[in-house]
């Protein structure tokens, strides 16, 4: 009877350890797939804008040159869905949220268009990969590294927001130079930021694998997409700062 316990004790014992980390795991494994999703959608949005002429024209003037309503509205709409996106994310149901999500996406890569008009395709594609690699090396270092670094949280949001401003001088500034410099500040920034937010996501699985709450293991598909869209944003501005730094243009 005995041996009968302690086989039964061993068999439970071994399929909790194999269940251990699942909804982690799956949670993190959610967070790169709609972040996948999200870069394919953007790239496939921006190759078909830049393939037709009839499009462009919608977007930008062929008379002055100059963004038409809905040159804008492509161009500050992602920004303002992201910001609803963080706003209500307790109000929105997950289907809204991934909605939102996608709708973010596109706009972002009609948005983006305009890259493979000023760039030459080598470029674009050298500094994707370029990206691709300091993104994956960095994503490694924040899920492996036992170094706490919640610390450089308020350093790097105040280098964003310092990033965002300077960007806005130069729009009326208008040095291709200062746009230079910015870019490795750009570089340098969303570099450290992918290996935070990975971090940050990797404890976020493990609570909700704590908490066992069904409520809060539901949450967790709605936190998947905003984990999404945070290392969406630090890939694509490591991208980004890259062509500026690197691309060639035509």
């Amino acid at each position: 009877m005995d041996n009968n316990n302690n086989y039964e004790w061993a068999h439970k014992s071994v399929f909790v350890e194999q269940q251990r980390g699942v909804v982690a795991k799956k949670f993190f494994a959610n967070v790169f797939l709609w972040m996948f999703i999200a870069l394919s959608v953007s790239t496939l949005a921006a190759f078909l804008v830049s393939s037709s002429p009839a499009a462009l024209d919608m977007l930008r003037s062929p008379e002055t040159g100059r963004n038409t309503i809905l040159g804008y509205v492509a161009m500050f709409a992602p920004l303002g869905l992201v910001m609803l996106m963080g706003a209500g994310f307790n109000r929105l149901s997950y289907g809204a949220l991934l909605g939102v999500f996608v709708l973010f996406s596109i706009l972002l890569g009609i948005s983006l268009s305009y890259i493979l008009l000023i760039y030459t395709a080598g470029s674009i594609v050298a500094c994707f990969g370029a990206a691709a690699g300091i993104f994956g090396i960095m994503a490694f270092l924040g899920y492996t590294t036992e170094l706490d670094l919640t610390k450089f949280g308020p350093i790097l949001g105040v280098g964003v927001i310092g990033l965002f401003i300077a960007s806005l001088i130069n729009l009326w500034i208008g040095s291709p130079t200062f746009s230079y410099v910015m870019s490795f500040f750009g570089v340098a920034i969303f570099t450290a930021l992918t290996a935070y937010d990975v971090q940050k996501l990797k404890r976020i699985g493990a609570g909700l694998e704590e908490s066992g709450d069904p409520i809060v293991q539901a949450d967790g598909k709605k936190l998947a997409i905003m984990g999404a869209l945070s290392l969406y944003l630090d890939f694509i501005n490591i991208f980004l700062f890259l062509l500026r730094i690197f691309g060639d243009r035509k």
